[in-house]
């Protein structure tokens, strides 16, 4: 069979299948994502029903989805709101960290993983997946509630975080000397903060320039410097979310409001394929031998997360329930786990990447279904 005929048979299957089960979760009141993840772990490689020809196209659009999702979050605030809001939960990134990286610090000492592995392990245990809780948020109609601005100070200090944790790691992962680290790591974090200004200081003439009272121009010239920004914050190492994140907060106003509409059906396809390709890159028979550790760390992962958010929630002065729902929003971890995963094997301990795979499936699946849960009791103790 013709390869392009593969990949549209077996892509036209996928966005059908998804489709029916983003109903029944609908249907019962939950977010489709864990379904998708689950999804993704039947149809990749080891599952039950491969489909081989769709995996170019789902990495690649997988990386859309988070750019897009990043990008619909940015639009939600302006630059001033959100320099505000990070510069009071500065403390709370603090907590993240110490709370979330310190899981994996553990199991890197008990397992005896060496240095670069166990700095690897902290990682993938501190980053919550910025995607998956865009989505939730969504989602669960969160994005106007008290705690949300917490939750998003906190992913976007972590992915800012990252932008100098990931080179480093990358460099040591690679066997460079911990100068080369540093300098890779500084390198990107002054390109985060050149971005940053120019968003704050410029965003006014920025909106100017993409503004069109045509649809389509106006989605080609957002997507397509979305794009150019996101690629460019990649090649210093830095996250293309937060390039993506950065650009969403430059747009203020009718713009805003407009590009809200226009990239609202390209999100939310590429998101699906996101959520589907994390599965997707999994194989199961990986993930069996590291289940019970990986469910046990993300049992501690869950609880910390937890306690992550209800401490940023409650600088803001929210209620109990919208701390619970803040951490309930932080669980799940993804795309920045499989990445820091995917260094270079020669350093790393061997079951790095099959414990990862577990633990990114277990914590992803277990994010959404906490935050509708949390949702159904507090409705429930509401009616009360």
């Amino acid at each position: 069979m013709h390869t392009s005929t593969a990949l549209l048979i077996e892509l036209g299957v996928v966005l059908a299948a998804l489709s029916v089960l983003a109903g029944l979760a609908r249907r019962v009141g939950l977010s489709p994502v864990p379904l998708y993840l689950l999804a993704g772990l039947c149809l990749g490689p080891g599952g039950i029903a491969p489909v081989p020809a769709a995996g170019g196209f789902v990495q690649t659009g997988a990386a859309l989805g988070v750019v897009l999702l990043l990008l619909a979050l940015g639009l939600e605030f302006t630059a001033a709101e959100f320099a505000d809001s990070a510069r009071r939960h500065l403390p709370s990134a603090g907590v993240d960290l110490a709370l979330n990286a310190a899981p994996g610090l553990v199991l890197g000492w008990v397992a005896g993983a060496g240095l670069t592995a166990t700095l690897a392990l902290a990682g993938i245990t501190w980053i919550s997946s910025s995607g998956i809780a865009a989505r939730l948020l969504g989602d669960l109609d969160r994005l106007g509630n008290r705690e949300t601005p917490a939750v998003l100070s906190v992913l976007v200090l972590e992915d800012v975080a990252v932008a100098v944790y990931l080179p480093l790691l990358a460099v040591l992962a690679a066997g460079g000397s911990w100068w080369h680290a540093a300098a890779a790591a500084a390198t990107a974090a002054g390109a985060l903060i050149l971005a940053f200004t120019a968003s704050y200081r410029f965003g006014g003439g920025l909106a100017r320039v993409v503004h069109s009272t045509d649809p389509e121009q106006l989605l080609l010239r957002v997507f397509g410097l979305t794009l150019l920004v996101a690629g460019l914050a990649e090649l210093v190492n830095a996250s293309a979310a937060v390039g993506a994140f950065l650009f969403g907060l430059a747009l203020t106003g009718q713009v805003a409001d407009r590009t809200r509409r226009v990239i609202a059906p390209l999100r939310d396809l590429f998101a699906t394929v996101f959520f589907f390709g994390i599965g997707l890159s999994v194989d199961p028979s990986d993930i069996v031998p590291v289940l019970p550790v990986a469910l046990a760390v993300a049992a501690v992962g869950t609880a910390t997360k937890m306690a992550t958010g209800w401490f940023a929630a409650a600088r803001d002065g929210a209620g109990t329930w919208a701390r619970l729902r803040a951490g309930s929003a932080l669980i799940a971890r993804g795309e920045f786990s499989l990445v820091i995963a995917s260094l270079p094997a020669s350093v790393t301990h061997p079951r790095l990447g099959p414990f990862t795979a577990a633990f990114v499936i277990v914590a992803a699946i277990a994010g959404p279904v906490i935050a509708r849960l949390v949702d159904v009791v507090e409705a429930r103790a509401r009616v009360r």
